[in-house]
């Protein structure tokens, strides 16, 4: 059976990266990118729409320092693309990134619900599915600060010892960037032949200033101590996922714990949990190295109790690797976050001892657990 045929615009942006990574799971698809010189030649843009099964535009200006930008960047995009996939008679299925604030004053809303309405009229012309999704406030892992969200920018702020302030304490509808990529896909995958626009669905109304407080908090607990928040709920597992991808991990890890000697032995403290999870240990004998994997939503943490180790991670769509050594004889943590690819190695000369906590418990027809070496070449 051949694969579907995904083209994606804007693949460089926070959500484009964040589809790309999802997409990327699913072996049904084929994945496309539309290159930056695409848009300078149009012979290319005609020959990247006309082998596509779907389109999916996401490219676009969000914020500049001359409004008129925004304005003629997205409705340009727009008038390119349509023009490409009438030249090269395309009838690729069309979904189209707008925001909720097409209805609000702005030149950002305005311009996305003027592409919209160019799709629609293409769509109508030709007979062909187009959906263009309104899409709430975006947030989540490694979004662009000052640029994306409010959250990102906080986050972005309080990891580089910056003080947040509030503009306006409005309350946001938010939706998580990987809820948001489920909801595209879906529409990806939708047989049914539509030309429509849909408001995507947002879980979340939150205040600016409780957004805030809830990270500060996150500072004080998690950095200052290493104690876990209480990640029963979608919203704070959400932010707090979101917030640990803008930590300067050399800085951070491997996190020392006390380690608490009198005559019987020792006794050292490894998670203080406001939730619960799954608790485990393993042993490891030299030189063998344990996961190569990532997850998609769990949370881990790895503390090494006795032996030498070497643990690394590497986030699945970037090249850079983070590695940590780690003794017993100096108790201490790494944490995985989501997204990051890692691994765990004995490099000493006996065995190695470290105890696991995952946020929730092993689900084998939902284990999250994604198979993707650390270190490419090997």
């Amino acid at each position: 059976m051949s694969k579907m045929k995904i083209g994606v615009t804007g693949a460089e942006g926070f959500l484009g990266k964040a589809l790309l990574r999802q997409l990327k799971l699913n072996e049904a698809f084929d994945v496309d990118v539309c290159l930056r010189e695409y848009w300078h030649s149009e012979q290319q843009l005609e020959s990247w729409v006309s082998g596509l099964d779907v389109l999916v535009h996401l490219a676009g200006k969000n914020r500049s320092s001359e409004p008129q930008e925004i304005y003629d960047v997205n409705i340009g995009l727009t008038t390119q693309l349509i023009q490409a996939l009438e030249k090269s008679s395309s009838k690729a299925k069309v979904i189209f990134s707008s925001s909720i604030q097409e209805e609000r004053d702005n030149i950002y809303g305005q311009s996305k619900k003027e592409a919209r309405m160019l799709w629609q009229d293409w769509a109508d012309r030709n007979d062909t599915y187009f959906v263009g999704l309104l899409i709430p406030n975006l947030f989540g892992p490694f979004g662009q600060p000052f640029y994306n969200s409010v959250v990102a920018t906080f986050c972005h702020q309080i990891s580089n010892g910056e003080s947040p302030s509030i503009q306006v304490d409005a309350i946001l509808p938010l939706i998580y960037v990987d809820d948001c990529v489920r909801h595209i896909i879906q529409w990806i995958v939708n047989s049914d032949r539509v030309n429509t626009a849909w408001i995507m669905p947002h879980e979340f109304d939150v205040k600016v200033s409780e957004i805030l407080a809830q990270l500060q908090s996150f500072q004080e607990a998690y950095l200052s101590r290493g104690e876990m928040p209480d990640l029963r709920s979608k919203w704070t597992l959400y932010l707090f996922a979101t917030f640990q991808s803008y930590l300067k991990w050399e800085n951070f890890f491997p996190f020392s714990l006390k380690k608490n000697t009198d005559p019987r032995g020792s006794f050292v403290e490894i998670i203080r949990l406001n939730s619960g999870g799954q608790v485990s240990f393993s042993t490891t004998v030299p030189g063998i190295t344990r996961g190569n994997h990532f997850h998609t939503r769990k949370m881990e943490r790895f503390a090494v109790i006795s032996g030498k180790a070497k643990i690394a991670f590497r986030k699945v769509d970037e090249d850079v690797i983070h590695e940590f050594d780690l003794d017993g004889d100096q108790p201490s943590f790494v944490d995985m976050p989501v997204w990051y690819t890692h691994s765990i190695t004995n490099v000493g000369d006996q065995e190695l001892l470290t105890m696991f906590w995952i946020n929730e418990h092993y689900n084998a027809a939902d284990p999250d657990t994604y198979f993707v070496n650390v270190y490419p070449s090997i």
